[in-house]
């Protein structure tokens, strides 16, 4: 056994043993590779990785374009980073696949953080609702900045009528941010609440989501303010 494969072995089994808690970022992000590079070291790659991008999870949410610019990681390197993340997010979603109501904030938070913590661009959801808070359906309005023409009040309104909801909530992230609500945000809420009062569908919240924290607009009281 090389001295390459006697380390690998090494930290797979330290990763059996104990999960990833007492691995840094290299080590983990090495190990990972060891899956897309075979027989070779992959600890200086991890090193170059990490310094390209500047954390472990800004190397997992790079674009495969920008991976690939890296010396030493192929398509087959970049697409495994990529899977990664992209695994995550679906198992996340699927935990909540069976949640049928939003009935407040800790609803919406559990329903709407998994699917938006992971985008890499700002994504607004709109999630159709009966008078009770069963869960119509979930709709993707547009990416881009929510205040932009990405994010269209006849739109959302169209969605509210054509699925007959009785109420909605509103959702979109901040990718490279905190969760909390901009000035742009609150002039589109406040829009968006005139045009359904107008078709008598309530506006039930505005969540932002950011990483996995999120902020509720009916908690901080704003919509009272809009």
């Amino acid at each position: 056994m090389g001295i390459h494969e006697g380390h690998r072995e090494r930290l797979k089994a330290r990763f059996q043993e104990s999960g990833l808690e007492n691995f840094n970022e290299v080590n983990a992000l090495e190990l990972l590779l060891f899956y897309a590079i075979p027989r070779q070291d992959t600890n200086e790659l991890a090193h170059r990785l990490l310094e390209r991008f500047g954390s472990l999870d800004a190397v997992m949410n790079a674009g495969v374009r920008e991976l690939t610019e890296v010396e030493g990681v192929g398509r087959n390197t970049a697409l495994l980073l990529r899977l990664v993340p992209e695994l995550n997010k679906r198992c996340a979603v699927m935990s909540t696949k069976d949640m049928k109501w939003i009935r407040g904030t800790g609803d919406a938070g559990k329903f709407l953080v998994p699917r938006l913590m992971h985008e890499k661009d700002e994504k607004a959801l709109l999630v159709c609702l009966d008078s009770n808070g069963r869960i119509l359906s979930t709709n993707e309005l547009g990416r881009g900045v929510v205040n932009e023409v990405n994010l269209s009040i006849r739109k959302i309104v169209e969605i509210a009528l054509k699925d007959r909801a009785s109420a909605v909530v509103l959702a979109h992230n901040h990718p490279d941010g905190v969760a909390l609500p901009s000035v742009e945000d609150q002039y589109v809420t406040k829009k968006v609440i005139a045009a359904l009062k107008l078709v008598n569908i309530e506006f039930r919240d505005h969540i932002i989501v950011a990483g996995d924290d999120y902020v509720s607009f009916a908690d901080s009281r704003i919509l009272n303010l809009l």
